[in-house]
């Protein structure tokens, strides 16, 4: 938005100049005698020009920084210059001989004549200052919460690599065969990472490629000791979802099922619809006799937790339940289409 050189916006400016039209109008109306008159001009000049101090000097620079007494001080004072202006200048120039007798109600006919227009024309200002300010506040606001969007997201790399190389590295020191295809999936994975997953929405097809491709990954490492289920319901071409938030739960079902369970691992997966909802749920079983408090917590659901709260406020359901000898997510997400 263009600025004068007062700061002023060129849409302010505009406001400003149909305010002052249409008061003046209700200001000057006088159904007896129709139309303008040079005193109106003037004596309306007067006001604008007391506002406009009131309001581009004194709020600023006083009532904005909470120099609430100097503000009163000032008001008040310009106020009475204002009805001295009117009383001892103006009112002999254009009305002659017509001063009342009594010395206070001429003080008092000119501030019922001069309060109502002030109140209005600073009011308004008032006004927009404080819809600006909220703007303002609106904007930041986003710019915080992108900012930490940002923040949570570049966290979600590191940790997935951090946990895969363990994983690879382990298979190289045994010499596995299925080193190189280790390295091929975790490549692919990452370069959607990187490089699809910038936007802060992607196709839920394509999420759901990826995790089909991650879960691939992860069964090399349980090998032949558990079953792994991915199902999704139905065809899921026309939404899109935040990316990297599914494969948070998934990532933790494998890890912990692991590293509980030498056997007999079972992870199950299943995404399904209800309406626009998209119903996620992730169980995977675990040695009842250890100790496992931290599955609900650590970066990983900790910054997911986060991201869905900011992505998705009061549009998710998150629960997650330890059965005793099984690890249960339910997530529910109001998902838009393409």
């Amino acid at each position: 938005m263009k600025q004068s050189k007062w700061n002023i916006s060129i849409k302010e400016l505009v406001f400003q100049v149909i305010l002052l039209v249409v008061v003046f109008l209700f200001y000057s109306f006088d159904r007896n005698e129709p139309g303008f008159k040079l005193h109106q001009f003037v004596f309306f000049s007067t006001y604008v020009l007391a506002s406009t101090i009131i309001g581009y000097f004194l709020m600023p620079k006083l009532l904005y920084k909470k120099k609430y007494i100097l503000f009163s001080i000032s008001l008040v004072s310009i106020i009475a210059l204002l009805i001295v202006l009117e009383e001892l200048v103006l009112e002999p120039v254009f009305f002659p001989g017509t001063r009342r007798a009594s010395s206070f109600a001429p003080v008092l006919y000119s501030m019922l004549g001069v309060l109502p227009v002030l109140t209005v024309l600073v009011g308004f200002k008032f006004g927009w200052d404080a819809l600006q300010k909220q703007q303002q506040i609106e904007k930041l606001e986003s710019i915080i919460e992108e900012s930490e969007l940002q923040f949570l997201r570049s966290q979600i790399n590191p940790h997935f690599l951090f946990n895969n190389l363990n994983n690879l590295y382990s298979y190289a020191i045994q010499g596995s065969e299925k080193t190189p295809q280790i390295i091929l999936e975790l490549s692919g994975l990452l370069r959607y990472m990187l490089y699809e997953c910038k936007e802060n929405f992607v196709p839920l097809a394509k999420e759901l490629e990826q995790l089909q491709n991650f879960i691939a990954l992860s069964k090399l490492q349980i090998e032949d000791r558990g079953t792994v289920s991915f199902n999704v319901s139905q065809q899921v071409a026309n939404y899109k979802i935040a990316p990297l938030i599914l494969i948070v739960f998934i990532e933790n079902a494998f890890k912990h099922s692991q590293a509980e369970q030498s056997d007999d691992i079972s992870i199950k997966i299943d995404v399904s619809f209800k309406g626009d909802t998209l119903l996620f749920k992730c169980i995977n079983n675990h040695d009842s006799g250890e100790k496992h408090e931290s599955l609900s917590s650590g970066i990983g659901l900790t910054n997911v937790r986060k991201r869905l709260n900011l992505i998705y406020p009061k549009k998710h359901e998150l629960s997650i339940r330890d059965n005793g000898n099984t690890y249960e997510v339910d997530l529910s997400i109001e998902l838009t289409k393409i």
